[in-house]
């Protein structure tokens, strides 16, 4: 059995695991607010900011400085021992670095053409800062690694995919642990790419709510060990798929969506009934809340908890699904109280298919929860975590 060995993030709910329980439990961001940095370049935005000062990158790793990985480090930060731990016990050649990520250090590179375009162009800059493979290369560098490193970059399932993928190589007995995790930072191009898709909200986002106009973009970094070593958390199973339907626009039936569901129960061997709580993907775009709805009452029904937490993080992209595993995680340690979907500032669309959305906390009953992750290009991944009986 695959275990969560240990976690850490950072998010807009907080800075370690402590303060985003809390939060949670509070119904309370304290890094969601409006954009006063000028992200987005006509109008105005909310976005989700990481407060806490963030780690340095080393003096002697100068081409690997990006908020980006050191997003990385602030969560990296928070699970050091155990990663030592880890380290000690296998080896640097028997750990994985799997990471997600969809803007990388692509800040640093749009900071660079406007100081270029200024005459004044920063000699410490570096093209492989906004790579995708930049952060799974800094982090494995970082920690003297020389197991595999990648990154995987399939929009807002990339750090899913991490999981699966972690999963999938130790079970395979390629590696004895994996780092698995994503990062994505503040970023001028992914905040102006939404907003011309007319999918950025001027507000603070509002999943499944009947004005609902679109996401606001957070930024995070979670990390999450796996092995096979006892631990509370288990990764039960995961379920994955492409549909291809659109570049940007989920299946109109969710189809996909529907198979990765069925695929991670299945290979949990676990029945519908048996879950105990959906994080939702829940973007609150209209396509995506109407095509999930109708996915979760095709496969759930209306009876399983469900709501989505992105009114409290943003969406983080490519962190996105490590962030909502990470919140998985605390809720099953913690025992915490399932978050209600927020409608105070806006009202529930009750046209759309009923899917077990909380409108009020409440305790778990059944330890075992079920995490979407639905990106652009229908890639879809879910991961089932449950309580460790070992």
């Amino acid at each position: 059995m695959i275990t969560l060995t240990a976690a850490g993030m950072v998010n807009a709910l907080g800075n370690n695991l402590d303060e985003i329980a809390a939060n949670l439990q509070a119904n309370t961001a304290p890094g969601m607010g409006l954009d006063t940095d000028g992200w987005l370049q006509q109008g105005e935005c909310w976005v989700g900011r990481v407060t806490g000062e963030l780690p340095a990158i080393p003096a002697d790793m100068p081409y690997y400085n990006s908020r980006n990985n050191r997003l990385l480090l602030a969560a990296l930060a928070q699970i050091r021992p155990q990663v030592d731990e880890a380290i000690a016990r296998y080896g640097n050649e028997r750990v994985a670095v799997i990471l997600g990520t969809s803007t990388s250090g692509l800040d640093e590179g749009d900071r660079m053409v406007s100081a270029s375009h200024a005459g004044t162009p920063s000699a410490a800059y570096r093209y492989g800062q906004q790579e995708l493979g930049d952060p799974s290369r800094f982090l494995s560098d970082y920690l003297q690694l020389f197991g595999p490193a990648l990154t995987i970059s399939t929009a807002c399932s990339s750090s899913a995919r991490a999981l699966i993928t972690g999963k999938r190589l130790i079970e395979s007995g390629m590696v004895d642990a994996a780092i698995v995790g994503g990062a994505d930072s503040l970023s001028r191009m992914p905040i102006n790419g939404f907003d011309s898709l007319e999918s950025l909200s001027n507000v603070r986002c509002h999943p499944f709510s009947a004005g609902r106009n679109g996401i606001t973009i957070g930024e995070a970094g979670a990390l999450i060990l796996l092995t096979k070593e006892p631990g509370k958390v288990c990764l039960l199973g995961v379920g994955e798929s492409s549909d291809a339907w659109h570049m940007s626009a989920p299946h109109p039936e969710g189809v996909g969506a529907v198979h990765a569901i069925e695929m991670a129960l299945h290979e949990a061997k676990l029945t519908a009934e048996e879950i105990g709580y959906i994080n939702m993907h829940g973007t609150a775009t209209r396509l995506n809340d109407e095509i999930e709805s109708k996915v979760v009452n095709q496969v759930f029904g209306e009876s399983v908890p469900a709501s989505s937490t992105k009114h409290l993080t943003g969406h983080t992209l490519g962190a996105a699904g490590a962030c909502e595993a990470v919140l998985c995680y605390l809720l099953l340690t913690r025992n915490l109280l399932l978050p209600a979907q927020d409608f105070t500032d806006a009202h529930q669309d009750l046209t759309l298919a009923a899917c077990g959305l909380l409108t009020a906390p409440e305790p778990f009953t059944k330890p075992i929860m079920l995490s979407n992750s639905f990106a652009f290009g229908g890639n879809n991944a879910c991961l089932i975590f449950g309580v460790s009986h070992d």
